[in-house]
């Protein structure tokens, strides 16, 4: 949105710095100025001055001098068109608009936001009534360890049993009940009236940059609720997917911060308020693993934030998610730290055992992005054989591949395979002594002579069946649904139809078919695990030492993850067209001599033949350059 002089100009006409200023400054009037203790450096004697007349600060100790905007932008981190979205509904001044529609839009917002102040007021004066719900509320704060002081501060409220308590309180000051249902407080059901949507719950406001409330969140106070934490729904206002849960506090903190602030992303709402209590600047995603949007907020308010989790089962999933999201979108100077927080606890359980100190100690406890994505890695199953190694190695590949920005994933390949090759690296064991080579078989007339190798019937046949060399390319495709599952979720049907282009992996194709319908979120590792159970070990060991040997561009290291899919699906429809051309000439071959058309079967082998020799020498790769 562009602001023009005229607009500015006016906006700061409506505001005294002195007014604006001083709700996070302590001012005195000093003559025609009004002065105060620095929010940039730690001093004693105060050396912060504004100005009202010439509209401005300017602060001695850090050399910093602006106005209103700039001040906002430096104190809570907002950007500037944020910053003058939050003065101009502190100066009643409606933001410029392009279009009637645009007006209109404007107005029917600010209506709702007019009633979710309400709300949020209503929320408040409840948790005090004197009402079995309320009193439960209070006991639940009393133990979390919230005084009364930061309930008021953090705007907590109660939301009565009662199904229509809030739509009755606000229809009397005058709300519609369609604004209610579209700002998300009531719900509404056919052949139902609307009702409220929070009721018996712990109510924390959820506010955008310029602190306006835009939606609710709701603890169950029924252990028996079967929604522990209940959001608001998408509306007008409020979509969560780029909202952060305590943003604006979180950027008074940072601004404040004397040295070193730091950014903090937890799990939930508790956690949020016992880090803000603690002076630490936190925000918690609402209810969601971190979206795009939310990732690109933090890297705007902080280059390295640090996503902070329980050490549980839960907190590592959560801190899985995070890292899946942020991985593709890493770029230099912008990426995240990891805390995981030991023990079981969270932040809420740290702050309340041990105290304000020990979480801040317990947050400067991080460890690099790149060694915790390792260290997951390396965690998912044993390495106790070359194939698992060699698993560990691909996916390490696979994962710096994801990263968007080519140079930083040329750096985390290197990285990676630089803690691979240290892990495999280790000294023998004291004590060990390597048993000296002895040689199978004995020398005679100075030719080693090998002895006969001893097998079984059954062992015979296996070892037979395995040494047939697979199809090259059907091994590399084979090797890319192993190594990217959700591949052939848009392709279960072809594959179904015409498998993997060798009889020897038709058995294969059906169970990953299977495994499409019947496994949900697909995954590598989860997924090849599943094929180890049902006996195919010996047989992924050949499609991978096959598709290394065939050197195919579907799994070269050097190109994107959105390339390789592209070659992939490009050869999996030449496979299928081979397929299908193939079982044409056969049933061509059947049918009865009236019905055979020479010129047709001629053209379709001629297909044939030129899709087998593209395939098996790579032109397939080469031709259509412009895909």
């Amino acid at each position: 949105m562009r602001f023009d002089d005229r607009f500015l100009e006016e906006l700061k006409s409506r505001l005294r710095p002195s007014e604006v200023i001083g709700k996070a400054v302590k001012l005195r009037r000093n003559g025609r100025e009004w002065v105060g203790l620095s929010p940039f450096s730690k001093e004693k004697t105060p050396s912060f001055y504004v100005n009202d007349e010439k509209g401005f600060f300017h602060d001695f100790s850090s050399g910093k001098h602006g106005d209103i905007i700039s001040f906002l932008q430096e104190t809570e981190r907002l950007s500037f068109v944020e910053a003058i979205e939050k003065l101009a509904a502190e100066a009643g001044m409606a933001l410029p608009v392009q279009t009637p529609q645009d007006a209109q839009a404007q107005m029917k917002r600010q209506g709702l936001s007019d009633w979710m102040d309400l709300a949020a007021k209503w929320f408040a004066a409840r948790l005090h009534d004197k009402t079995p719900g309320a009193q439960a509320a209070r006991e639940y704060l009393k133990r979390r360890g919230l005084s009364d002081q930061d309930v008021a501060d953090f705007g907590l409220g109660y939301a009565p049993k009662d199904h229509t308590a809030l739509k009755d309180a606000l229809v009397q000051k005058g709300a519609k009940v369609s604004e209610l249902v579209e700002c998300g407080l009531l719900i509404e059901v056919e052949g139902k009236a609307p009702y409220d949507r929070f009721r018996n719950r712990l109510m924390f406001p959820i506010e955008d940059a310029r602190s306006k409330i835009v939606s609710f969140g709701g603890r169950a106070l029924d252990p028996d609720e079967k929604a522990k934490y209940l959001n608001g729904p998408e509306t007008p206002l409020f979509h969560k997917g780029s909202l952060l849960f305590g943003l604006p506090k979180a950027l008074k903190i940072l601004g404040s911060a004397q040295t070193g602030p730091e950014l903090v992303v937890v799990e939930g709402y508790m956690d949020v308020l016992a880090c803000q209590r603690a002076q630490i600047a936190a925000v918690a995603p609402l209810g969601t693993a971190l979206t795009e949007e939310q990732i690109d907020i933090l890297w705007r308010r902080h280059p390295e934030p640090t996503l902070c989790f329980d050490g549980d089962k839960a907190g590592m999933r959560a801190a899985d998610r995070a890292l899946d999201r942020a991985l593709p979108k890493l770029k230099p100077g912008k990426s995240f730290k990891v805390c995981l927080i030991t023990g079981g606890k969270d932040p809420d359980d740290v702050l309340r055992e041990k105290g304000p100190l020990a979480l801040r100690e317990a947050l400067t406890v991080t460890q690099p992005f790149v060694e915790v994505l390792f260290k997951r890695e390396q965690d998912l199953e044993p390495l106790d054989t070359p194939e698992r190694k060699a698993g560990l190695k691909k996916r390490l590949r696979a994962l710096a591949g994801q990263i968007e920005d080519k140079d930083l994933a040329d750096s985390y390949r290197q990285d990676l395979m630089d803690r691979f090759d240290a892990l495999f690296r280790r000294e023998p064991t004291q004590g060990f002594q390597r048993a000296p080579f002895q040689p199978r078989g004995s020398f005679k007339n100075g030719k080693f002579i090998e002895p006969p190798i001893q097998m079984t019937p059954e062992g015979g046949r296996a070892a037979q069946a395995l040494s047939r060399a697979l199809d090259p390319m059907s091994a590399v495709l084979a090797q890319g649904l192993l190594d990217h599952p959700d591949w052939m979720m848009d392709q279960a049907e072809a594959l179904d139809a015409y498998g993997l282009g060798d009889p020897a992996l038709e058995r294969l194709a059906k169970t990953l078919v299977s495994l499409s319908f019947s496994t949900s979120p697909l995954d590598s590792a989860s997924v090849n695990r599943h094929l180890q159970n049902q006996g195919y070990g010996a047989l992924l060991s050949e499609i991978q030492k096959a598709a290394l040997r065939a050197a195919s561009p579907i799994l070269a290291q050097d190109i994107s993850l959105a390339d390789a899919h592209s070659r992939w699906l490009k050869a999996f429809n030449a496979f299928a067209r081979l397929t299908a051309l193939d079982r044409a000439l056969t049933a061509a071959k059947n049918e009865a001599s009236a019905s055979f058309d020479a010129e047709i079967f001629s053209r379709t082998k001629l297909e044939r033949d030129a899709l087998r020799k593209a395939l098996k020498s790579g032109q397939i790769f080469e031709v259509d350059a412009d895909d």
